[in-house]
């Protein structure tokens, strides 16, 4: 599959030890409209994790979209995937045309407000692959989003507005961990998309 060259390609926000390019309130989801059409749209059920061996419902909500074959664990649980709504295939294919690469399933996460967040981690399950390349999409609130390097704790912090599309990529999983911070100040809901292709 060929995809157009990308115009006007941001820099890095990380100064080494791989890649993540953020682009600034994307056109085509700028619409304050699409963070109400994932609301409805998308099939929503609580979170859950395995944590010291127990199963616990967090209060974000998610959901899992993608191919037929495309399953994944993460927190301990398998996620079987939903089929492809509209909506998440029109965004899916803008983010493998600047990313340049091809997508076969999404992880959407739903944060009620500020008091919903996501501590350290990295996208470095063995479904993902190598060096994977992930699409974040954000819609909603505009949230405070760090990224530290796992030896000499760098710590970089940007800020996801609405239609914002940050790509991952190169040693990024590997070298980096990355954070939604909790805040008492936003007050309004967030969507994210993680957009990545699960090796089958």
């Amino acid at each position: 599959m060929g995809f157009p060259a990308i115009m006007n390609a941001p820099n890095s926000i990380l100064p080494h030890d791989g890649e993540a390019l953020l682009f600034s309130e994307s056109a085509p989801f700028s619409d304050p409209v699409w963070l109400d059409r994932l609301l409805d749209s998308l099939m929503w059920t609580p979170d859950t994790v395995i944590m010291f061996g127990k199963l616990r419902e967090m209060r974000r909500k998610s959901a899992w979209y993608g191919d037929l074959d495309a399953h994944y664990t993460y927190g301990g649980i398998k996620r079987t995937p939903l089929p492809w709504t509209p909506e998440l295939l029109q965004i899916k294919l803008h983010c493998e045309a600047i990313a340049e690469t091809t997508f076969n399933s999404v992880l959407c996460n739903l944060y009620h407000d500020g008091n919903d967040g996501m501590g350290w981690h990295a996208d470095n399950e063995k479904e993902l692959g190598p060096n994977p390349v992930i699409a974040s999409v954000s819609f909603g609130a505009e949230r405070p989003f760090a990224f530290k390097h796992r030896i000499t704790k760098q710590r970089i912090d940007i800020r996801l507005a609405h239609g914002t599309i940050l790509i991952m990529k190169g040693k990024c999983q590997e070298s980096w961990l990355h954070s939604l911070p909790k805040t008492v100040k936003v007050m309004q809901p967030r969507i994210n998309l993680t957009f990545r292709n699960i090796l089958m």
